[in-house]
């Protein structure tokens, strides 16, 4: 039984709609090769709030930084490249940096950010765009790649990384294969080295997965060059390490192997016999994707000892590559709405198999949520229908495998609090753009305390007639020339040594740096 592409097809549906708004089980025993790979080494963790230093590479079924520290993929997908809409979906209604921002504090590190070779074409532009209010400003004008560069950048400025997935051969729909009468493999691979090229020397990529969800007919290790996804992963992943050989590789699974069928993607059975060989070393981390009934059914769902038997089934697809440290193994989509118990049950069994970082730290398997977007028909997102508001009992089922130096989500517990201590923040405020008429400005606010932030607000006395015409990541109040800015809902939590930041427009300009004081609880 495979997937249906509901969930693809309602995302698009509800963009439509929008835009003209906008103009249980924990997991089997470990095997022995876990204590040889080092289980338990909950210390073997990040030594910041960002996600690892430079590029990443691999060692067993382990990935390492650049300074070679265990490092471990905690995210979140944010779609939209792949859609009509050619951006990021939610800038109709929001900044893109303050996504990105929110993201960040609730602990995601890395995006997985879904695209379509419609984006590579010359001139495609975003369509959704809102840019009212000082919103998404930097963005005007610009292409999806340009977009895409302004997003990555950002990302990589706040301590995120970035894996680029190529979800589809245009914004059409999902296909089997990795090449239509469309969109050829030599487009494919052109396009993916194209991508490569763009980011070579900026290591907030890190890599790319290179089809989403091949599925029947696709097949791995028959031999047949139309349809052997394993010879066609291995031809783009050489490709593209052509152009930039530091990139990681991300390959996925297909749907069915030797008679056994798996969500799209999911099937990972086939790497057993027949592993996929790049010309670079530890550059490969095999995905997999796992759903929930929201999402279709499956027979393991009604099984007598659900949920039990999970972690069976998982070992069984993918799980085994993980486990006999043959190479990582990043679990890309997973999600559901979680109305139902069975999926309820079925996330919290997951969960307990990917590993808790507080038992495992680093030596664990990697995961990017489905999704960040609320607009995804069979699953829902993390944030809610207004593009604002946490679902908390979502992200809270996260929680214990976010990645060291990196908070919890809203309403759960870190273990490595050390708690006591006075709250406090220091601010730094920089003019990003002035020109005389008005300008555009940003204060930082970071947690110099050893207790994690609620709440912070800072202030500021301009020296001349300067007003707020605009700000967003905060509300705010004027009197004279004094500001007080107070945190927005969600950025209002900020952990020992993170940051949270505001932005906003002004007139006139010349005024200078003023100094800021910040207040914390």
């Amino acid at each position: 039984m495979f997937r249906t592409s509901l969930r693809r097809t309602l995302c698009a549906v509800v963009a439509a709609l929008v835009l003209p708004l906008a103009a249980g089980a924990r997991a089997t025993a470990d095997t022995a090769a876990d204590v040889g790979a080092g289980a338990g080494t909950a210390a073997g963790g990040l030594r910041s709030a960002d996600a690892g230093a430079g590029y990443w590479h691999t060692s067993g079924r382990r990935l390492l930084d650049s300074a070679g520290q265990p490092v471990r993929v905690a995210g979140i997908n944010w779609f939209g490249f792949e859609t009509d809409n050619r951006v990021v979906h939610g800038l109709w209604t929001r900044d893109y940096k303050s996504m990105v921002d929110q993201i960040r504090t609730l602990g995601y590190n890395t995006l997985r950010v879904p695209y379509s070779d419609d984006i590579l074409k010359p001139g495609a532009t975003p369509v959704g765009v809102d840019f009212s209010g000082g919103k998404n400003a930097d963005l005007q004008g610009l292409t999806s790649l340009q977009v895409l560069d302004k997003i990555v950048g950002y990302a990589g400025q706040s301590g995120l990384k970035v894996i680029l997935d190529r979800h589809r051969p245009d914004s059409a729909g999902q296909s089997a294969l990795w090449y239509t009468q469309a969109v050829p493999e030599s487009t494919w691979i052109a396009n993916l080295k194209a991508l490569a090229g763009r980011y070579a020397g900026n290591s907030t990529v890190v890599g790319i997965d290179l089809h989403n969800e091949p599925h029947d007919p696709a097949c791995w290790g028959c031999g047949d060059t139309t349809r052997d996804w394993r010879l066609a992963a291995e031809r783009a992943g050489n490709a593209v390490l052509s152009v930039n050989p530091q990139l990681l590789i991300f390959v996925e699974g297909v749907q069915s192997f030797n008679g056994a069928s798996n969500w799209w993607g999911g099937n990972l059975m086939g790497v057993a016999q027949y592993p996929v060989r790049l010309n670079v070393a530890d550059r490969l981390v095999y995905s997999a994707h796992d759903y929930a009934t929201s999402v279709a059914q499956q027979p393991w769902f009604s099984d007598p000892s659900f949920p039990a038997n999970m972690p069976g089934i998982w070992d069984r697809y993918w799980g085994y590559i993980f486990k006999q440290n043959i190479a990582p193994v990043w679990l890309g989509e997973f999600g559901t709405t979680l109305q139902s118990t069975v999926d309820q049950r079925w996330l919290s069994a997951l969960v307990s198999y990917l590993r808790s970082t507080s038992a495992y730290g680093n030596d664990s398997f990697h995961w990017t949520f489905w999704s960040w977007n609320p607009n995804s028909g069979d699953t829902g997102g993390i944030l809610k229908d207004d593009w604002t508001t946490v679902d908390t009992v979502k992200d809270g089922y996260l929680t214990s495998i976010k990645a060291p130096g990196f908070p919890p989500g809203p309403g759960g517990g870190d273990p490595g609090d050390p708690g006591g201590g006075t709250p406090a923040c220091t601010a730094v405020y920089s003019v990003s753009s002035d020109w005389g008429g008005g300008f555009n400005a940003e204060v930082k606010v970071t947690n110099s305390g050893a207790k994690p932030l609620s709440s912070w607000k800072v202030t500021w006395t301009w020296p001349g007639a300067q007003k707020v015409t605009n700000m967003w990541n905060a509300t705010y109040t004027q009197t004279g020339a004094t500001v007080t800015a107070a945190n927005a809902a969600h950025n209002g939590s900020v952990p020992a040594g993170g940051s949270a930041s505001l932005g906003f427009g002004g007139a006139p300009g010349g005024g200078g740096v003023p100094s800021v004081s910040c207040t914390a609880t």
